[in-house]
Order: C-alpha cells, then structure tokens, then sequence
C-alpha cells in the first residue's frame, strides 16, 4: 500500500461513544486527578482549590449541573497545566426534605432514595469527564460527616452561639416545618411554595449577630473578586444602619418601651405607637377592655405571610390597646396599637409612627383617623396631611423647639440623640437587618440536636464520646408530618438518661437546618477520613481558602452568608487562619430553551442524558462553554451540539496528519503558524484567568483553522510547527472537551494523560509582529497595501503611501487635499 493510499484511509471521524468509554477506564487506572496533601504542606508545590456547589441528590443531573462543571472543570485543569498542586473534590448534600417526603410516598427510608440518586449521579460526573478528586468524596447524611456537624453545634452552644429561644417563627403549614427568613420567597415556602404563616414555638438558633459588622465589614474585602449583585445582596441582608433606641413610658408599664429609628430627629412628629400584633409584647400592653379585639385581630394577623404585611398597597388594618405613651421629648400623650405592617421580629416589635415622614405610618393614620404632623419641610413638597403623601427628603425642622436653627438631617439626627442621651430618655445605636439564624426543623432527615433535655439538670448537651446521635430508623408513613418532629414519637430513641445526673430525660426532637451541614463541607473535604475532628487543622490551614467558588446566584445569600460566619467562628476557635472561605466567587447563568426556564408542563424540557447519548460529552461541554460569559444565560434553542461535534471531529483530524516524530524541536518550522500558536496560548492564559472561557474555546478554533490552512497551504504534515500547533489544540481542547482531547495526545505519539502534561511555554519574540499591512485608501477605495513595522510613525506611514506606484497612479494629476494617517495600518488619501 502507497503511501498516498495509506493517508486515504485514515478515518475521518473518531467513534464518541467508543472513545468515551475508553478513557474513562485509562482514568480510573490512571487516577490523575487526586491531590497530594503532602505536596502542599512541604510546600513542594503551591495549592489552588477548586470548589464547586455540591449537588443535592435529586434525580439524576440536569443541563445546570452540566453547565456549571463543564465551567469549573476549565479552572481546575488550567491550573493543573500550570504546575500547582490542585484539590478538586466532590460531594452530596445528601439530607432535606425532598428524600424525606420521596420516603413517605413510597413507603421506604429516605436513604434508599438519597443513596440510590447519588450513585446515578456519581456516574453521571464520572461519564461526564470531570476532574474530581474521587477519593474526597463525601456525603452529609453519613454517620461519620455529621457526627462532627453535631460536634460544631456543641462548640458554638459552649461559645454562646447556639441557644433556644421562644419566638414568632415561619411556618410552612404543608412541609410542617419552621424556615428561616431566607428560606421564605415572597412569602411562600422555597421547597414547596406553600404559603407561609406565623407560629410561636421553642426553637433552636444560631447566633449570626454576633459577627453581623464583621460579615459586612469583610464584604469590602471580596468586592474586587466576587460577582457585584452578590455583594449586594448580602450587604443589604444584612442591612446596617444607624440611629437611636428611644424609650417611651406607658400607662400601667414599669418599664418603658423602647423603640428603634433611623430618624431620632422626627420625634415631636410622633403622633401613635405601633406594636406588632403577633408580638408577646402586645398583648402584654394591651387593656381588658381591649383584649378580645385585640385577640380576634391577632389570629386574623397569623393567617397573612410576612410579604403580604409589608406590601405597600394593602389597606392598613390594626387595633387599638387601650393605652397611652408619653412621648419623651414633647411630654404628649400618644395611644399605642398593634399592627400587622410592623413585624416582631424587627427592632424591639414596636416603632413610634410619624406620618408625615412615612408612608406606611401615614396610610394607617387615615384609616383610624389619627393626628399628622409635620416637622420637616422638605422643599416643594406639600402638607402630607393635605396630598395624602408622606415626604422623606431633608429640609428645615418646623415645630422642632429642639432643632430651630439646625441645617439638615445629619446634624439633626446628631443633636436629637445628644439630648436624649443627656436626659436619659434614649440613646445612639447601630441597627442590622440580620437575624439570628432559626436552624431547627420539625422534620427527620437532617442532623439529630445533640441535646437532651432533663427535668433537674435542664439543657444538656451530647458528651462528645456519645457522638454521633445517630437517626432511628424510620420510614413511610411514620414520618408524615405531624406539627412536631417524627423523632418525638420514636420513644426508643428519645427517652433517654441525661448525661448529667443518670435521670429520665428526653432527646431534643428536632433536627438542623441543611444549610448547617452544607456551612463547612468544603473543609470536610481537606481531610475527610480524618478521625480525631472535623477536620485536620494543619491540612485545612494548608489548603484554605478555596481560591474560586462556583455556582448559582440563588445561593447568594443563604449559604454564602452563613459559610463565611462558619469560617469566622472557627478561626476564633483557632482551627484556621483564615476568615473568610472563598476567594474569588463565580455565578454561572441558568440554562433556558425556548426563551423560558426548562419545564415538563411548557414541553421545553432538556434530557441531558438524550443530548449525551446523541451528541457526546465533549460536544455538550464545549457547546455549554461557548454559549457566551459563564454569568449569562443560555438558551439550548439557539446552541449547536451537532456544529461542536463537527468542529472536534476537525481538531481530531489534525491530530492523524501529523508526521514529525515526539519532541521534534519547533523552532525552525511555519514561523507564521508558530506565531498563530503562541498568541493563542498568550491569549488563553489571560482569558482564562478573567473567566472568558467561551473566548478561549473561540481562539482555539482559530488555531485549529490557521494549522488546516497551514498543511493545505504547503506547510506540511511533517513541518515541526504543525505539531506544536496540534498538541497545543490538544491542550486547551482538555480545558473543555477531555476526551477528544486525550485521543488527539495518544495520537500526536504522548503518553496519558493530556491532563498531566505543562502548560505550553510561549516565546515572546513571537509574540512581536515583525510587520503590519496597512491599507491605502484614495477617496474611500482601497488602492494599495503596504508591509510596515508595526512601530511606524505617522510621517514615514505618509511618505511610503504616496511613494507606492499604486497610490500614485490613482491619483494622477488632482492634487492632493488631505491625508489621514492612522499608525500602522490605514492611510486615506482626499484628492
């Protein structure tokens, strides 16, 4: 067979399915992407972690998860080509409610829905040719990881961070269950949409106060590296702002009432007072005469969620207490009411109405006709007794004794707290937003309380020997939600004897919020077969923080939020010497189709595993990463996996022309296809690193077109730089499309893996262009192009363009007006 006919019957296609299936066996004998921790600590190489949102085990995955780990995958492999030590690991956020109520309609364990999801999509990952570091692997509902979530919850209650309290909670009346104010969106149940409601019950919280300036403080730190919106999602969650705690004295009351405002200097506009009505304070105040209105009201109150109270547009409702406050800086006589558009959970759960400066104040003010004053005139405003509209601008102080004379609200604001300070009647304070954290759940699976609760010792906390306090084993229809956890019916579990004195005591029936187990995963995942605590101290001091976090905005605050107060708290502890976990933070967009959000009942669903089956991995990942920036949205209606297979096919083809033989120096090949080659690893170095990947994909592209251009073209197979450009492709190619990549290697002569090989070195001097074209133009039309240094000046640009015979044919004998110089590469000349 001639060597021609030998060149023919090369394939022009690689088998997908063949190739796939290939590699994944050669990784898992390979093992190339586990880290070594003791490279790390000797300081042998240096770290990056690389960490991704682990999944909740729901099903199988889905075009999101195939997004955001195609995205992630390009950081961990690029910094595994640059020579650091990288710790790329994988988990499940294996406990929550969806199991749980899976359980209940099958009648099962939740762990036989959770472990049987997790195995499908541990295969999933594995198939879908991703870097993880495997033997990290962790899930949140094992026995051996939450034996340490119940360990921290100890070490927080012995620091005063963790404490029950009775209080009005979220309740969602279908999931039976408390959330937290995070997990109510617009006033409906995140999980299952159920409108929310009050309850008052004894729950166990986590104290996120505590370090609520530090939270906010340290956001200034993470600005130049994490997405904006998240930023400002948490500064305003947290919501500091200034002001004073003002004390009213009521009738019948020993104690004054105090209350909280932003606007100390309005006081002498403070016409009533207003209490939560579903606040224990409330119907602490109000009158016999008073009480049955006032508890009619309360019940109507407990049936609105708390979005429907704070809508501005819904009619004011309330009920008068029957008594009266002195409003401390005038001496006047204000009745007290309860309200449902003040909440008790805000400030002290009751605020002094001035309705001239606030719109809520003023609308209940004309419900129950009640006096409006004005007190700051605010400039071509009118009276908001008189146009029905509060105003909230700066001004001069009217019927202000205190304030005459006083320029602007700062100063104001100033003065008013100096003389209640003075006469004792309040003082300056900074207010949050941020709530403690509401961490129980009346639902089984999730973390056990490690705590019991005994008639003479009360509150005892789980010795740490006796640790984990592992979960009975219930299933079905013993865990239907009955208002109460279903732990509190499994008597064998809960009677228990109290650590303490030997007496009769009972487990703390409910269990953790999931966002708890989900607050330190990622440093489980430094040393996760550690035995002797959560985690290893000195490896976790290693590897932290995690250099990118990538996932969805949707987490912008509840886990972020409550991840980095984690972190605080354990670097007070001394476990680590860092205060904040993530260093730089990437939000990926959502997969659309059609224009809408993927459903079953729009008939625009994806099945992933139908675009894998009909187009490959490596097609649906560099499809997914050159859709557009990893923040924007991408519609699957406009993507191409069909075109992205076509184009790897093309890349692979470069890999059987190739004739030079492994290690054949470059230098002295293609100068032109050399430079194509080193410019684009120049550019991808710095796309990379700015999170441009779809750009990379783009220039890798360019690479493969200029190489196929450059072997048609006489360059040949067996010119050296032809190979340097083939493994080059290879290279950035594994970024994104592994296997292909991996194929094109073993056939470019290299041993596996592609992911085991450097970065390529770019040579500088051939980043330099020798020389530009630059155009000449004659009235408009181009006439000539000209071979110029790149460093031309303007003068000598000019000179040679009218020099070029060209140029001075097209103008003949006109003369010549003007000519424009635009260094190095256009001249137009105006005849």
């Amino acid at each position: 067979m001639t060597a021609e006919t030998e060149q023919q019957a090369e394939p022009t296609s690689y088998d997908v399915a063949a190739v796939e299936a290939k590699w994944q066996q050669v990784w898992d004998e390979l093992q190339p992407f586990v880290a070594d921790d003791a490279a790390v600590a000797s300081g042998e190489r240096e770290k990056r972690y690389a960490l991704t949102m682990f999944p909740y085990p729901s099903g199988d995955l889905h075009m999101g998860h195939a997004e955001v780990t195609a995205l992630h995958d390009v950081m961990a492999r690029y910094w595994r080509f640059r020579g650091y030590e990288v710790m790329n690991p994988m988990g499940w956020d294996s406990f929550g409610l969806p199991a749980e109520n899976a359980a209940i309609r099958n009648d099962e364990h939740p762990a036989t829905y959770t472990y049987a999801n997790i195995e499908t999509q541990y295969e999933s990952f594995r198939k879908f040719g991703l870097s993880f570091d495997w033997s990290r692997r962790l899930h949140t509902s094992d026995p051996e990881y939450y034996r340490w979530t119940q360990w921290l919850f100890l070490r927080f209650r012995e620091r005063g961070l963790a404490y029950r309290k009775n209080s009005p909670v979220n309740w969602c009346p279908n999931d039976q269950t408390v959330l937290a104010n995070e997990q109510v969106v617009d006033g409906a149940c995140e999980r299952c949409g159920a409108t929310v409601t009050k309850r008052e019950l004894t729950q166990w919280y986590f104290k996120i106060t505590e370090y609520a300036q530090e939270l906010l403080d340290d956001l200034d730190v993470l600005a130049p590296t994490w997405p904006d919106r998240v930023i400002t999602a948490q500064r305003n969650w947290i919501g500091r702002s200034e002001g004073a705690h003002v004390d009213f004295v009521v009738e019948g009351r020993d104690e004054p009432l105090t209350v909280y405002t932003t606007r100390p200097d309005t006081l002498f506009g403070a016409t009533f007072m207003v209490v939560a009505a579903d606040a224990a304070l409330a119907e602490e105040l109000v009158s016999e005469e008073q009480r049955s209105a006032y508890e009619d009201y309360r019940e109507q109150v407990r049936r609105a969620s708390e979005i429907e109270r704070l809508a501005t547009d819904r009619p004011k409702t309330g009920v008068f207490l029957g008594v009266h406050a002195t409003n401390p800086v005038n001496g006047e006589r204000i009745p007290v009411w309860a309200a449902d558009y003040v909440l008790a959970d805000y400030g002290t759960g009751a605020i002094m109405a001035v309705p001239a400066h606030d719109q809520r104040d003023l609308d209940f003010a004309q419900a129950f006709d009640l006096p409006v004053r004005r007190v700051v005139d605010v400039p071509g405003a009118g009276d908001p007794a008189e146009t029905f509209e509060a105003t909230v601008g700066d001004g001069a102080y009217v019927d202000t004794p205190l304030l005459e004379g006083v320029d602007g609200k700062a100063e104001g604001v100033r003065r008013t707290i100096e003389h209640l300070e003075g006469q004792g009647l309040g003082r300056g304070t900074v207010n949050f937003r941020l709530r403690d954290w509401l961490l129980s759940r009346q639902r089984y699976w999730g973390v056990p309380i490690p705590v019991v609760h005994c008639e003479a010792c009360g509150e005892v906390g789980v010795p740490d020997d006796q640790l984990p306090v592992t979960l009975p084993e219930l299933r079905g229809a013993d865990l239907k939600p009955k208002g109460v956890s279903p732990l509190a019916a499994a008597t064998e579990w809960s009677q228990v004897a109290c650590p303490s004195c030997g007496g009769p005591a009972t487990r703390d029936s409910d269990t953790m919020d999931t966002f708890v187990d989900s607050s330190w995963y990622f440093l489980r995942f430094c040393s996760p077969g550690y035995q002797d605590g959560p985690f290893d101290v000195e490896q976790a001091k290693a590897w932290m923080p995690a250099d990118i976090y990538i996932g969805g905005v949707e987490h912008a605050v509840l886990h972020l939020l409550y991840a980095r107060f984690f972190t605080k708290v354990l670097a007070d502890m001394g476990m680590l010497d860092v205060r904040e976990p993530f260093a730089a933070q990437l939000n990926q967009g959502v997969v659309i189709n059609q224009g809408k959000k993927m459903s079953k009942s729009l008939g625009n669903g994806v099945n992933l595993g139908a675009q894998l089956e009909e187009f490959g991995v490596d097609a649906v990942r560099l499809t997914l990463v050159f859709a557009g920036p990893p923040e924007d949205d991408i519609d699957w209606a406009d993507m191409s996996p069909a075109g992205s297979l076509r184009f790897l096919q093309r890349a692979w083809r470069l890999s059987g022309d190739v004739t030079s033989e492994v290690g054949t120096p470059a230098e002295g090949g293609d100068v032109a296809l050399r430079r194509v080659t080193h410019r684009t690893v120049d550019d991808a170095q710095t796309l990379v690193e700015g999170h441009r990947f779809n750009v990379v994909v783009a220039r890798t592209m360019e690479l493969v077109n200029a190489t196929r251009k450059a072997i048609d073209s006489g360059c040949g197979p067996a010119d050296p730089a032809v190979r340097e450009a083939a493994e080059t492709v290879a290279r950035l190619l594994s970024l994104v499309a592994p296997y292909v990549a991996e194929e094109m290697w073993e056939r470019l002569g290299h041993q596996p893996s592609v992911a085991q090989a450097a970065w390529p070195v770019v040579d500088p001097a051939l980043l330099v262009e020798e020389s530009v074209t630059a155009v000449v133009q004659v009235q408009g039309k181009v006439r000539g192009r000209l071979e110029v240094p790149p460093t031309i000046s303007a003068a000598d640009l000019e000179a040679a363009a009218l020099a070029d015979p060209a140029v001075v044919a097209a103008i003949a004998d006109r003369p010549v007006r003007k000519v424009i110089v635009r260094e190095p590469k256009l001249v137009n000349v105006v005849v």
